[in-house]
């Protein structure tokens, strides 16, 4: 993945850390710490931010809903939020812009046991879903239930833990649990040739993932803040792309009880999720503006947006850029 950036961002890192006080910035994350979010992490114990001039404090989130809401009334300065997610919120009225995109394809998929008689999606009906009550999933179910041919309202969702999904399904407390594709290995393990799985993006529900929003207020007064925090997290996914083992190693100093062999794992699937063809070709965090665009038809069309506003409006290219 190349790893391009404009006269801005780069500027704006390289640059010596400013005289006085260091900027503050705020990152509420989508969800605990997990691997997705090393790269952040890595960048934090080099001193990166610090360098450029910034005290980057980071936030565990509880969904992307609850994080698209915080950047959005401005509770928080950044966040992590599922795009199609964010999308939807603004159109509630959050006062939120994209900066870079973490995850190029959806992670969202759902998991069940194959001895439940469940075949896929179509036999979902009358069955219960466990998942997180701000999970992106459940926002933007109504999506891949049409996409099926189901009714959206033909499954019960239960509310539970994201640490308690693979229990509930082992006990059977409820048919199928949502997840992001990061954790297919431990799902894997656990029920062997019983496990039933369709990913999202399998029965053309793509959405870009999760990316990093900021408040549209703090973007405007903070321009180059935000520009130096999203040139020096592009550098860092990239660095963890090329070698994984210092950013597990920050991950694992700074959050406490991750177990190193899922989240290498869980790398790994991430790494697939973060690769299409304008991450690879533009920029590691660059948007298709046409993909955003088609995202934003898909939420408008199957799920509804209150306030239509203009899809080109979602994000912005604060740091990254084409050939």
């Amino acid at each position: 993945m190349k790893h391009l950036l404009s006269a801005l961002g780069a500027a704006a890192m390289l640059a010596a850390a400013p005289a006085g006080a260091a900027e503050s910035v705020n990152l509420m994350l989508n969800w605990t710490p997990t691997a997705d979010h090393s790269p952040i992490y890595f960048a934090k114990a080099k001193g990166w931010y610090s360098q450029a001039g910034l005290d980057v404090t980071i936030e565990a989130g509880k969904g992307s809903v609850v994080s698209a809401q915080r950047v959005g009334s401005g509770g928080a300065d950044l966040g992590v939020s599922d795009l199609a997610t964010s999308m939807q919120a603004r159109g509630k009225g959050a006062n939120i812009t994209a900066v870079m995109v973490i995850y190029a394809n959806s992670p969202q998929g759902f998991y069940w046991l194959k001895s439940s008689g469940i075949k896929g999606p179509k036999d979902f009906v009358g069955r219960k879903i466990g998942n997180p009550p701000g999970d992106a999933a459940r926002i933007m179910w109504p999506a891949f239930a049409k996409k099926v041919g189901i009714d959206p309202a033909s499954v019960n969702f239960v509310n539970i833990s994201p640490p308690a999904k693979v229990a509930a399904l082992k006990s059977k407390s409820v048919d199928i649990i949502s997840d992001f594709y990061n954790e297919h290995d431990l799902k894997a393990r656990e029920f062997g040739a019983d496990l039933g799985f369709q990913p999202w993006r399998g029965i053309g529900v793509n959405p870009y993932g999760n990316s990093i929003i900021v408040n549209n207020a703090y973007l405007q007064a903070n321009k180059e803040r935000v520009a130096k925090f999203t040139a020096i997290t592009q550098r860092a996914y990239e660095a963890c792309v090329e070698d994984f083992d210092p950013c597990l190693q920050a991950l694992t100093a700074a959050v406490s009880g991750l177990n190193p062999d899922n989240q290498r794992d869980q790398w790994e699937r991430i790494k697939t999720l973060m690769r299409d063809d304008t991450t690879a070709k533009v920029a590691l965090g660059a948007f298709d503006p046409a993909r955003v665009k088609s995202d934003y038809e898909l939420v408008s069309s199957l799920i509804g947006v209150d306030k239509a506003f203009d899809p080109a409006t979602m994000f912005t290219k604060t740091s990254w850029t084409g050939r």
